[in-house]
């Protein structure tokens, strides 16, 4: 049984967080706010300011190191950035010490119900556009007590800063990794959402695949019977876990799919539309092609369609689902169009910036997200046309094989950049005719833009973390978004 389960039991308890990044300083000051005694360890320096936000919010703390103080604890909550490896968390558990998630924590205040979404690539635009969905929703009620929307979790934004003013009126769609769900106890949504699973983060794994992708699984182990599991029909490994789950207990499991006609769900019928097949009744929602140019790619129609369904169970109409899908802008850092110049570097002569539609020119598309293998095959497969390639960073133990024919098919040039630029030229730069080893970003855009011809497409995605030259991935791609409006 949990320790811990409600914010009356968490009063007076002795809470030990470890990370002092983000979501480790939500879920301190959450607790703290809730009564209990907190002290937040991280072995790394304070960032500016952060002591005393601390000292003010009553929260004891150490940095710099992790020391036994750590483990006068009733209870541990550990960061998703802090791997279950570590020594101070091993330590904890060894001593009998109950280690929960920084989303397990917020879940005990949480009174909205949660649409909560994870897969190894596709999550923050699902989220985002589920975001989307409810926030037009709430904007066309006619009543003034629609409640608020909350988009929250690895999208940037911790579940603890939210929770503690969060009512059953409201609506939370949150994004959640495997490291946030490494240590989950009763975290329960109402909406789970399961977009696919491949290989990433092994080495936070012990290299094994499978403990990776149990890690996802833990989504739903909370659910009941009245409570629904939206899931990936396409996804062979997806599949095969949840339909076994979902008959062995009892849940409510609607599938979604691109490639197939699904009993309960959605779909793509044969005439292109997306179709609703729901509680017994079928429904064409509106054509695939439809959907804004942010919403590109075939796997952006399976987030399209997990989004679409999760929000229908939550009771939003078809007509704002498709006025959304129209209006819906793309998140940053995920095929984010920067900007159209011509070949030569200068913005094409479609409007001032060079972004209209119909550009006829090279489009710089910042993807600086995609960090692993899976998401620059999605990323190459949005495109039509000749791509430069801008890849490496920190490598995770990428097998590159699966985008080579992609490659082959589609690559002007392979600019390899980062840790493991001699890797990436080794294993992709035979795939293009122009690859070349750069040292830094600015390196990197200039020698795109020397290759670049127009109708081409510069696409920085990486298919490694930031971690090599870059706090995380969101300064990488604002980097590369700085230089290429310079250009």
């Amino acid at each position: 049984m949990p320790l811990v389960m409600s914010p009356s039991q968490v009063k007076d308890k002795a809470a030990t967080v470890v990370g002092g990044a983000r979501s480790g300083r939500a879920a301190a000051r959450l607790l703290a706010g809730a009564g209990a005694d907190v002290f937040l360890t991280e072995h790394g320096e304070a960032t500016r300011g952060l002591e005393e936000a601390l000292r003010e919010a009553g929260i004891q703390y150490e940095f710099g190191e992790h020391t036994r103080r750590a483990l006068e604890a009733d209870f541990f909550v550990v960061s998703p950035g802090v791997p279950s490896s570590a020594p101070i968390v091993r330590q904890a558990r060894r001593g009998g010490l109950a280690v929960y998630s920084e989303i397990e924590a917020a879940s005990w205040f949480c009174e909205a119900p949660v649409v909560a979404i994870t897969g190894t690539n596709g999550k923050t635009t699902t989220t985002s556009l589920a975001g989307h969905f409810f926030r037009q929703h709430v904007q066309q009620k006619e009543s003034s007590d629609g409640g608020e929307v909350i988009v929250a979790g690895n999208i940037g934004y911790p579940f603890s800063d939210y929770v503690a003013e969060a009512t059953p009126q409201d609506v939370v769609a949150l994004e959640v990794s495997s490291f946030q769900l490494d240590h989950i106890d009763t975290f329960r949504p109402r909406v789970a959402a399961l977009l696919n699973v491949t290989p990433d983060h092994l080495d936070r794994y012990d290299n094994n695949f499978n403990d990776y992708a149990q890690s996802k699984f833990r989504l739903f182990e909370n659910q009941r019977e009245d409570d629904v599991l939206v899931y990936n029909h396409d996804d062979n490994l997806v599949r095969g876990f949840v339909e076994k789950v979902a008959r062995r207990r009892g849940l409510k499991a609607l599938a979604f799919s691109t490639q197939a006609e699904v009993e309960e769900g959605a779909f793509i019928d044969d005439e292109g539309r997306i179709i609703f097949r729901i509680h017994g009744q079928e429904e064409p929602l509106m054509l695939a092609d439809e959907r804004a140019p942010s919403l590109r790619g075939q796997h952006n129609l399976q987030n399209t369609l997990a989004a679409a369904i999760s929000a229908r169970i939550m009771e939003v109409r078809s007509e704002i689902l498709r006025e959304s899908l129209t209006t819906f802008e793309g998140v940053p850092h995920r095929l984010e169009l920067v900007r159209t110049t011509s070949a030569a570097g200068v913005p094409s002569g479609n409007g001032p910036s060079g972004n209209g539609p119909g550009a006829q020119g090279v489009r710089w598309v910042n993807d600086s997200k995609a960090t692993n293998v899976n998401a620059v095959w999605y990323a190459l497969e949005s495109f039509d046309a000749p791509v430069v390639l801008i890849a490496g960073g920190r490598d995770k133990g990428n097998d590159y094989s699966a985008i080579k024919p992609l490659l082959r098919e589609k690559a002007r040039a392979v600019i390899a950049l980062g840790e493991s630029a001699d890797t990436v030229m080794r294993e992709l730069g035979a795939e293009g005719p122009e690859s070349e080893r750069v040292a830094t970003m600015e390196e990197a855009t200039r020698a795109a833009q020397r290759l670049a011809r127009d109708g081409d497409v510069v696409l920085l995605s990486p298919a490694c973390s930031s971690f090599d030259m870059y706090e995380n991935y969101e300064e990488r791609g604002d980097t590369f978004r700085r230089l290429v409006l310079n250009l």
